[in-house]
């Protein structure tokens, strides 16, 4: 890939999953990447050798701290002169029913989630409406579209339900500035967050009857990032979830 085609694209939640296979999948294209997660041996652990790459930064910090969240761009606008794709990976998720989220459930949500969100959607919102350019991918849950009654989640699909509608929005706000935005819904993926022995269950929640693989996920977020003409969109990756009840 030439200069010229690379593009430069930031991945919050980068050191594991979901996050970890988009950081490396752009990485293997030839563009360069600013990854982030909490802790730098987190980071250093997950990208190993990889961590010495020309196109790599790796950015330490939470995500849910809005000076994280300039530090990304800084780093990016410092290294490479611009940013093109805001990937929104970082995310938690905690199941229990909504009457036993405690105040610790609130709180995490909100930092990770919500804020780890909006943050780093301002800052693109500044930097790619100045350069003309840009998209934002978020990473929801197919969940927040259907839910489903043997996995509650409500707490968690109040916050990336309010994300799928504040993409729908933020791509109307941004459009007249050439900013795409959009988002990717996994459904249930094979990541750390998922233990072995509960996958069987897991499959049977999609008509596929099979999880993901996080390279689901990626396809979805690379179609987005090239696409010239989508935005406002709600991709799900889900075998057959949100389609509705089976």
């Amino acid at each position: 890939m030439n200069s010229q085609s690379r593009k430069t694209v930031i991945v919050t939640g980068a050191s594991s999953g979901i996050g970890f296979a988009i950081a490396r999948r752009f990485l293997d294209r030839g563009d360069n990447v600013v990854a982030n997660a909490r802790t730098l041996p987190r980071l250093q652990a997950a990208f190993g050798a990889w961590s010495q790459m020309p196109g790599l930064r790796l950015v330490a910090g939470d995500i849910g701290d809005p000076a994280t969240a300039s530090r990304l761009f800084r780093t990016a606008v410092d290294s490479f002169g611009r940013v093109d794709t805001l990937i929104n990976n970082a995310g938690i998720f905690v199941v229990k029913p909504f009457a036993d989220y405690g105040a610790d459930d609130v709180a995490a949500l909100l930092d990770t989630n919500l804020k780890g969100f909006l943050y780093p959607a301002q800052e693109a919102a500044r930097v790619m409406s100045a350069q003309k350019s840009g998209q934002i991918i978020s990473i929801t849950a197919s969940i927040a579209e259907q839910p489903y009654t043997a996995v509650p989640a409500t707490l968690p699909i109040l916050i990336k339900g309010g994300i799928n509608h504040a993409t729908r929005a933020l791509a109307i706000e941004l459009a007249a500035s050439n900013v795409r935005v959009n988002a990717v819904a996994p459904g249930i993926i094979d990541t750390p967050l998922h233990p072995a022995e509960n996958h069987s269950f897991l499959a049977g929640m999609q008509p596929l009857g099979r999880i993901g693989r996080p390279d689901d996920i990626v396809d979805a977020v690379v179609y987005l990032a090239d696409s010239d003409f989508t935005t406002g969109a709600i991709l799900p990756v889900d075998g057959g979830m949100s389609a509705g009840r089976w």
